[in-house]
């Protein structure tokens, strides 16, 4: 079964409606499905892919953990409280579609759920005994002091340090993509941790560029965003050729920080595809 499948298998699965009061689990699926491109979920399974692959229920359970903390961290960071967007991936965002209590209760539902897919692979896994390690890293990745809530709330700061901040509010949770899909697998945990998040740096000066220089409809949800809301940008720090230099010089690191293992020219091609898929379609020839 290739990545996408697994991950899509294991979200279902998780987030099947049971007894949740049923606005609760429309809203949370809407935060869901359809996804995005899964690249922190794609980015575990390659890493623990890399590691040996020898625990497939407690990856499986990782990656699709790792997932849904990013789509509650896209659910929160949307609310009128933070960029008060209408649409994320095309369509409505979850405050907008189900209202403003039910999207806070859906974002915190589904990072409790996250720890709970993970807690519940104990039963089925080969390795229970890397619960520990998963969980603390997946932990880090979203908390404080260095993970994406830590990243959220630098934007509450006069002053940003805006390598700091990309490297909480996007880095984190790529780093701990890699580190925990290692740990579910055996590998060397740390020894993951540069790779992640030199291509979580990448993605979001990507994901500034885009808010610079895209468009609503290619990206699937508002730019301009960085702008209006005078928000750290390597746009607005480095200009847009030089956030394109950096978005390159990341993307390289990332490949290079790859650990020795049996994967890793492939897990190399696959970043190097993602780096390339990340570079806006409506880029400037100058900014070259």
């Amino acid at each position: 079964m290739d990545a996408n499948r697994r991950i899509e298998r294991q979200l279902t699965e998780a987030l099947v409606p049971g007894a949740t009061p049923p606005l609760l689990s429309l809203a949370m699926h809407h935060a869901v499905f359809p996804g995005g491109a899964r690249v922190r979920p794609r980015l575990c399974l390659a890493a623990a892919a890399a590691c040996g692959m020898d625990d497939p229920v407690l990856v499986d359970a990782t990656a699709a953990a790792i997932e849904m903390l990013h789509c509650a961290s896209l659910v929160h960071d949307d609310m009128p409280c933070f960029d008060d967007a209408a649409t994320r991936r095309g369509r409505l965002t979850v405050h907008r579609a189900f209202s403003e209590p039910l999207a806070l209760l859906a974002g915190d539902a589904l990072i409790v759920l996250a720890f709970q897919t993970i807690a519940r692979a104990a039963a089925h896994c080969a390795h229970p005994e890397r619960l520990g390690a998963v969980m603390r890293i997946v932990g880090d990745s979203v908390g404080t002091p260095l993970g994406i809530v830590a990243g959220q709330a630098w934007e509450c700061e006069k002053r940003v340090d805006v390598a700091a901040y990309h490297r909480a509010k996007t880095a984190a949770l790529f780093a701990g993509a890699t580190m925990a899909g290692a740990a579910a697998a055996g590998g060397p945990v740390e020894a993951w941790n540069a790779v992640g998040l030199r291509l979580g740096e990448a993605y979001q000066v990507a994901d500034d560029i885009g808010d610079a220089i895209s468009d609503a409809e290619q990206l699937g949800k508002p730019v301009g965003q960085d702008a209006a809301h005078d928000r750290p940008s390597a746009v607005r720090e480095l200009g847009l050729k030089g956030a394109v230099k950096r978005l390159e010089e990341l993307a390289d690191l990332a490949v290079e920080a790859i650990p020795p293992c049996p994967g890793r020219a492939e897990l190399g091609a696959l970043m190097r595809q993602e780096a390339r898929r990340l570079v806006p379609k409506t880029l400037p020839a100058h900014a070259y």
